[in-house]
């Protein structure tokens, strides 16, 4: 067919070769930080706010309430996000403590899949050691400032090389398990794993 059958915008814009190694395919560079909410934002009492990690029958592996956390050696992140509604966001700033912290003395190999629960029931799935190695952080800081509540203050998690359903807004710990637990939207037919660079967006493909 005749290339100049297509019109400009049917075609869509190809990015700058400066953004172009930057952006997985399928997605366009905002601007902005759209806010995507599954429900009413929770009301989080900082006070009685703790991180845990647990394991699948609920024993705790480690506890912090807000003051312990907050002691705990903090990272600074900048880092791209990408989201799974096709918008990615370039050179963005977070800090927090990195999830090796947080899963000090787990063994993955006992403890292969965790599973992030949140305020407000949200959950989300992911191999334990997509969490390690400097892969993951529960940041409580975005561009040097508190979380948002709309942007999943007081704590998130952030798992950039993932899309971004997996970063869990108002994380409150992680369950691990020894077999994989879909979280809220695998469980609706959304990708297991959730690589942007593959296109990884539902479970069909």
């Amino acid at each position: 067919m005749d290339a100049g059958f297509f019109t400009r915008g049917f075609r869509g814009r190809r990015p700058a070769p400066e953004v172009g190694d930057r952006l997985p395919p399928g997605q366009y560079l905002e601007q902005g930080f759209p806010v995507l909410t599954v429900g009413p934002t929770p009301r989080v009492d900082t006070a009685r706010w703790d991180f845990r990690v647990v394991d699948q029958a609920g024993a705790e592996r480690g506890r912090w309430d807000r003051q312990a956390f907050t002691a705990l050696p903090h990272e600074t992140v900048k880092c791209d996000i990408h989201c799974v509604t096709r918008w990615s966001k370039f050179d963005t700033s977070w800090s927090g403590v990195s999830a090796d912290t947080l899963l000090a003395g787990v063994d993955p190999e006992r403890a292969p899949y965790a599973v992030a629960f949140c305020d407000g029931g949200y959950t989300t799935n992911m191999p334990t050691e997509a969490l390690l190695g400097g892969r993951a952080w529960v940041v409580d800081q975005y561009e040097g400032r508190p979380i948002a509540p709309d942007h999943g203050g007081p704590v998130r998690l952030l798992v950039p090389a993932l899309y971004f359903w997996k970063s869990a807004k108002w994380v409150r710990g992680l369950r691990l398990f020894a077999a994989d637990q879909p979280g809220f939207w695998e469980a609706r037919g959304y990708h297991n794993v959730g690589d942007p660079w593959r296109e990884e967006r539902y479970s069909d493909g």
